[in-house]
């Protein structure tokens, strides 16, 4: 039986974090845009997203304008816990 990778980051201590990036229209460099990035990250580093960031500066035509950031931890340790054993056939 296999562990949902997504749980097993959240025991690790990774955050869900969502980025609301601002980035400038290559054709009309005045106006914004925005784009929606979320994904598991390890606060306050968020390598994860510095990753993603640099991608795009590298990779993609549309220059950064500015990033809002919010992270929230789903699970602690004080809310795990035991809650028995069972077996399958």
């Amino acid at each position: 039986m296999s562990t949902d990778s997504a749980f097993e980051k959240q025991l690790a201590g990774y955050r869900l974090a969502t980025a609301e990036i601002f980035y400038h229209l290559p054709d009309h460099p005045d106006l914004l845009q925005t784009y929606i990035w979320q994904d598991y990250d390890i606060a306050p580093q968020y390598p994860v997203l510095k990753k993603f960031l640099d991608f795009w500066s590298h990779e993609l035509e549309g220059p950064l304008h500015s990033v809002r950031l919010a992270s929230q931890k789903l699970i602690t340790a004080s809310e795990l816990r035991s809650v028995g054993a069972f077996a399958l056939n």
